[in-house]
Parts: C-alpha cells; sequence; structure tokens
C-alpha cells in the first residue's frame, strides 16, 4: 500500500508539472505589459524597466520559465544580495526562511509557494486565493449535498417505477441537465428565478453570500444567495447521480433478498430504504467524490452570472483586466485541489479493495 500511495503521488507531481508547464506557455504567450499595468499609463521608461527587472520580464523566456518554477517550489534557490531583483529572497514576501547558503551570493530556501503580485491590485495572488476559495468550496460543497441528497431520492423513486411515464420523464430531464451548458442554465435559472419569479421566491438574480449595507460600515450574511447558484451548479451532477442510482437501484432490486424481503410484506419505501439503498450507494459515491472537484472548475461561469465572489469570479474578472497572476494562481490551485481529490479517491479504493494496489 505504501508503494500505490507513492506511485499516486509521484503521478499527481507530474500532473502538476504539466499543468504549471502549460499555464506558463499560455499566458506568456497572451499581450499585454505587466509593468504598464501596475505602474499606470503615466509611467516613464526608468520605472518601467525597474518593474521588468523586479519581476524577471527582462529575461530570455526560458529562464523567466525557470524562475516561475523556483517560486512555485517549496525549496528554491534565491540571491542574498538585493542585486539581483528577481530573486532575491525577502521573507516577507516568499513567506519562509533561508535554510543555507550555497555560495556568497546564492542560498537555498524552503517556503510557500509564491503565486506573484496582482498586476492591478498589487495584493498578493496568494491572499487573494485565500478570501475566495473558502466561498467558491462551500458553493460546490452544497451543490454537491443538493445533487447527492436528491438524486439518490429521486433515482431510488423511478426504479421503483420502471416503464412508467414519471420514469421516462426523469430519464430525458437527465439528458437535457447533462448536456445544457452551465454559462446559459445560469442566466435561465438567474432571469426565471430571481427576476421573472423574484417577488414570489423572495431570491436575488446576483449576490454573494455576505452583502455590504448601504452605509459600507458592515456586512451581512445572506445565506439565501447561495440558493441559485448552488442549484444551477448542482443540475448536471445531479443528473449523473440520478441515472447511477437508478441503474444502480434497478440492480439491486432485482437480487434475491429484496425479493425474500418483498415477501415478508414489506412496504415498497421500507424496501428501498432498509434494503436497497446502502447496497445501491457505492456507485454514487465513486461519482460524488470524482465530481467535487470538476465543480471547482465549473463553478467559474456560475460565480460570474450571479455574481458570487468565489474564485471563479476572481478569475473571470482578471481575464478582462489581463491581471494574469490572479489567473495563473486560480488555475494552480483548482487543479491542485482535483489532483489531490483524485488521489484521495483512490487510495481511499486501495484501503477498500486491496486488489487495487496491485494494478
Amino acid at each position: 500500500m505504501t508503494g500505490y500511495i507513492i506511485k499516486k503521488g509521484l503521478y499527481g507531481l507530474l500532473v502538476m508539472y504539466g499543468v504549471v508547464t502549460l499555464i506558463f506557455l499560455i499566458f506568456n504567450a497572451l499581450p499585454g505589459d505587466p509593468a504598464r499595468m501596475m505602474l499606470g499609463q503615466r509611467s516613464d521608461p526608468q520605472a518601467l524597466a525597474a518593474i521588468n527587472k523586479e519581476l524577471g520580464l527582462d529575461k530570455p523566456m526560458w529562464k523567466q520559465y525557470l524562475l516561475y518554477i523556483n517560486d512555485l517550489s517549496p525549496i528554491s534557490v534565491h540571491a542574498t544580495s538585493n542585486t539581483v531583483m528577481s530573486t532575491y529572497f525577502d521573507p516577507q514576501k516568499y513567506n519562509g526562511n533561508l535554510l543555507f547558503n550555497i555560495n556568497t551570493q546564492q542560498g537555498i530556501a524552503l517556503k510557500w509557494p509564491y503565486l506573484r503580485r496582482s498586476y492591478t491590485s498589487k495584493r498578493e495572488v496568494s491572499e487573494i486565493i485565500s478570501v475566495a476559495l473558502p466561498q467558491t468550496a462551500l458553493l460546490a460543497l452544497v451543490s454537491m449535498l443538493f445533487a447527492t441528497v436528491v438524486g439518490v431520492i429521486i433515482g431510488g423513486y423511478i426504479a421503483s417505477r420502471k416503464g412508467t411515464w414519471i420514469d421516462n420523464f426523469f430519464l430525458v430531464f437527465t439528458v437535457f441537465g447533462m448536456a445544457g451548458p452551465s454559462f446559459f442554465m445560469a442566466v435561465i435559472v438567474a432571469w426565471l428565478f430571481g427576476f421573472v419569479w423574484g417577488p414570489y421566491t423572495g431570491l436575488n438574480m446576483t449576490g454573494s453570500l455576505y452583502t455590504i449595507d448601504d452605509f459600507g460600515e458592515g456586512s451581512t450574511m445572506q445565506l439565501k444567495n447561495i440558493i441559485l447558484p448552488a442549484f444551477t451548479l448542482g443540475i448536471r451532477p445531479l443528473s449523473v447521480v440520478v441515472q447511477l442510482a437508478r441503474s444502480s437501484f434497478l440492480d439491486v432490486l432485482s437480487q434475491d433478498f429484496i425479493r425474500t424481503a418483498r415477501a415478508k410484506g414489506l412496504s415498497n419505501r421500507a424496501v428501498l430504504i432498509n434494503h436497497a439503498l446502502r447496497n445501491a450507494m457505492n456507485p454514487v459515491v465513486t461519482a460524488v467524490s470524482g465530481w467535487f472537484a470538476g465543480l471547482l472548475a465549473g463553478a467559474v461561469f456560475i460565480e460570474y452570472i450571479f455574481g458570487w465572489k468565489g474564485l471563479g469570479k476572481e478569475i473571470v474578472d482578471a481575464l478582462e483586466n489581463y491581471d494574469f497572476p490572479v489567473v495563473m494562481g486560480g488555475v494552480l490551485v483548482i487543479s491542485l485541489a482535483f489532483v489531490i481529490i483524485n488521489i484521495l479517491v483512490d487510495i481511499i479504493y486501495g484501503v477498500l479493495d486491496p486488489r487495487v494496489s496491485l494494478k
């Protein structure tokens, strides 16, 4: 099992290295002048040159790539003299410590991955992400809980009524749910439930978890604002869970122990809840574990439409302003979450079924 965990960990590192490389190549090929964005249009050539030197943008592309990898690596090489601005180790900037010197000019540091600074707000990207990520995680969690609970209930219900009109109706619904683009579904849900039926639902078209009052002196929590984005984000996994739960329930309901339970005079509800539910949950749990990480990425457009101040909205706003460090940092964090969750799921499979660790 130890070797299995190490193999999965190394696989995750290789995936993240590929993601980091791809992100660097994509965003460094896009137009934009970071120095001018940080200083404004009235900046002088000397200031622009100083910013480019500080960011390492005056170096060839391959050196910029190595600097980017160095910033992200927890163990990195840095200059001990501030004459080399792009690699000088500042403990406050990098949130770490210099371990030892290699020579008179360079040393090895242990630090947190450095995601650099926003071009527009000058804030640390890690600070921006630390504020926005919890709201995205909350949105994904609520969406997944909604999809799981409602999906299992519907899947079990229509499995007990196989071939009826209600079974066919929900099968058609799941097809549309999986095929509908998230951006389009978000617009329809926001317009329908937040505007047309807003006076009856009491829901807003846009809004985040915390709302600042009219005087700007404080904020209040608005839990109702999570309903529409969570519902929209959960439509696709809900469709998947319904179909998986239906198929799993149908398989379990055909077993001998179910027929025995029915022969004892148990009601259809008792058979589903007390006997079929536990045995039908395995494929659902598998789907849920895989979908949660995907919801973090899928939240990008949902948050933008509903004005939910999470990581997705930060990424879209940064793209509009060509604020590439924020975009790169956000994509890296979502990718890392996806890789970690998938590795944990694989490890759990290995614990539950030792045969998996042999693959």
